[in-house]
């Protein structure tokens, strides 16, 4: 055997070494197999020991994917609060309490009756949306002006939790599906009426960052709705909203689209019109 090969086949090894022993922690256990992959070859690519590997693909993995998850979701006890609601309005608190464990979501929930209304109340009827990274955004559905019977589809990079989500589209009857979706791979093709990127692209881009362009030329929406944070998760501004206002400029610098900013507590939005 040639040192080429080998060297390839002691790479391999390592790698699906470094891989496993990311997996083995419970925070990671359940992310895509492609996106562990593709992080832990660019962290063994710098030349680390193993465990200095180790530590720093999950460290990656977290700034990518993890900050605004619990250690354990605990999606049996999540299903069974939303199945005990009775009515629309116990199912919107039952909403409410579960979104409270996911970071992103809990900083939304003090405007949420009015944050969906005041993006897309002025829009012409909405038949499809197309959430991606949701999170647990999909059960904010229920404050969303959408169209009677509109489609959504939702992607994330949890297999746990698209499950979780699949079940709760399975029990209002919901149009849709979610799936498993990496965007630093592939933007799913699909047509939606609205695409939702929200609280996405800092994240994205600790991996790759040039992700933020290419994913507004690539998704398949005549509205985008992109969000950034207006404070760390320690609830921090650190100049934030003005660095991602000029962040955001620079992404849609020279496109032709009509560009409608909202500004909340804990974050700022622009709706994109293409």
């Amino acid at each position: 055997m040639c040192s080429f090969m080998l060297r390839q086949m002691m790479g391999a090894t390592e790698l699906a070494a470094l891989v496993a022993a990311v997996r083995e922690g419970a925070k990671y256990r359940h992310l895509d197999s492609g996106l562990v992959e593709a992080v832990a070859a660019a962290e063994l690519a710098k030349g680390r020991s193993f465990k200095e590997s180790v530590k720093a693909t999950r460290n990656k993995l977290h700034q990518v994917a993890g900050a605004y998850l619990p250690d354990r979701p605990d999606y049996a006890k999540w299903l069974k609060v939303i199945s005990q609601a009775a009515n629309d309005d116990e199912q919107r608190a039952a909403y409410r309490q579960v979104m409270a464990y996911h970071a992103s979501t809990r900083e939304r929930l003090p405007f949420l009756d009015t944050f969906y209304s005041t993006i897309l109340g002025d829009l012409p009827p909405v038949h499809s949306v197309l959430d991606l990274a949701c999170g647990l955004n999909p059960l904010a559905a229920a404050w969303m002006p959408l169209a009677a019977g509109a489609r959504y589809d939702a992607c994330d990079i949890y297999q746990d939790q698209i499950g979780f989500l699949n079940h709760v589209f399975q029990q209002r009857e919901q149009p849709g599906q979610a799936f498993i979706g990496n965007l630093l791979v592939d933007v799913p093709n699909q047509a939606a009426d609205v695409a939702l990127l929200l609280k996405t692209i800092p994240c994205l881009e600790q991996a790759d960052k040039n992700i933020g362009a290419r994913l507004l030329a690539q998704i398949n929406a005549p509205v985008i709705v992109v969000s950034f944070p207006a404070r760390s998760l320690g609830g921090r501004s650190k100049g934030m909203v003005q660095n991602y206002a000029d962040h955001f400029a620079d992404l849609v610098a020279g496109q032709p689209w009509q560009v409608n900013r909202f500004d909340f507590p804990t974050e700022m939005v622009f709706r994109l019109i293409r």
